[in-house]
């Protein structure tokens, strides 16, 4: 073989050697990241969070922890008030506000007025129907006084204010720590309601 040839042949081999070193180097970097995320532990779940409530359409069980990380309003419902138009702009603002990170929760209630007498069956009809409701909802429950489910309670506690009637709305920020509360007479649309949402979505995540 003449020294020019064997150059290159020399040349080409070193170079597909080069290449299959890259490619195995780069192989095991990706098992390592992939190792590495396996391992880490999930984001602390915040301890507002960190409870369940029967869904409103079945009554599984839903974990709240799973909303960590986003802008949540909390929101006591009826479907027989004079706010239960509030509905549409609810869904609206979850709707809106979603792919940012907002998500709104319902928890009707038979508190104010007995307001809402149905069955959890019949209160999942009239919000699919009558408002096309599609954001989370959970089972009828309690919100005020004594007997106010956790969730309730403990907002209640860290604002100073518990629901006066229906369609009291909670925000909740990003950090599970952060939380506002608004009556029921501020509609979705408000203007500093949405402000204020938008500033929490605007907040890094925790």
């Amino acid at each position: 073989m003449k020294r020019s040839a064997f150059l290159r042949h020399s040349a080409r081999r070193s170079s597909r050697q080069t290449r299959a070193s890259r490619l195995v180097a780069a192989a095991a970097l990706a098992a390592l990241f992939a190792v590495s995320a396996a391992a880490a532990p999930p984001a602390a779940c915040p301890a507002l969070l960190d409870r369940s409530f029967p869904r409103l359409q079945d009554e599984k069980p839903q974990d709240l922890c799973k909303y960590g990380g986003k802008v949540l309003v909390v929101v006591n419902t009826a479907s027989y008030c004079g706010f239960t138009p509030q509905y549409k702009g609810l869904e609206a603002l979850n709707e809106r506000y979603r792919a940012r990170g907002l998500v709104v929760l319902g928890f009707p209630t038979n508190d104010f007025g007995a307001q809402e007498p149905g069955s959890n069956k019949d209160i999942a009809t009239f919000c699919e129907n009558t408002f096309g409701v599609k954001f989370p909802m959970f089972a009828k429950t309690t919100v005020k006084g004594a007997d106010a489910n956790p969730l309730f309670a403990e907002l209640a506690r860290r604002t100073g204010a518990s629901p006066g009637w229906n369609f009291h709305k909670y925000v909740i920020g990003r950090d599970g720590r952060t939380v506002r509360s608004y009556p029921s007479k501020v509609a979705p649309e408000d203007g500093a309601f949405v402000a204020d949402v938008e500033r929490l979505l605007d907040a890094p995540a925790p």
